[in-house]
């Protein structure tokens, strides 16, 4: 019983139970997306770190007591365009994967074939 059980989970790299992540891909089109959202995942770490440190920064740089002039890092032209562009990149980099991605789940990898048959009789 031992034995198959570990021929079925290890071997087979079949879905275990309270498993976290995807299990093994069996097509490329399925390591793709796999693959994908690692990469998104990683970008989503790098906007959430971003976010955070603007919002501790803004909250230290506000602080009616220490400083109640703000800093100019904080309000200005500048942080306003680095904050439209850097999204409108980061939206680039997650585009262009997927789109790839996307044009091969379209491709039919396998051609259609298609015989020809007399009428059935009814």
């Amino acid at each position: 019983m031992i034995v198959l059980k570990w021929l079925f989970l290890y071997v087979c790299r079949a879905a275990e139970s309270w498993q976290l992540g995807s299990q093994d891909a069996a097509t490329p089109i399925m390591q793709g997306i796999i693959d994908l959202h690692h990469d998104i995942f990683f970008f989503l770490i790098l906007i959430l770190v971003f976010v955070l440190w603007i919002l501790v920064r803004a909250l230290w740089h506000f602080h009616y007591k220490k400083n109640a002039i703000p800093q100019r890092i904080v309000h200005g032209t500048t942080i306003e365009i680095l904050r439209t562009i850097f999204p409108s990149i980061i939206s680039m980099f997650i585009a262009i994967p997927s789109f790839a991605l996307l044009y091969s789940m379209d491709a039919d990898p396998l051609p259609l074939v298609r015989g020809c048959s007399p009428p059935q009789p009814l």
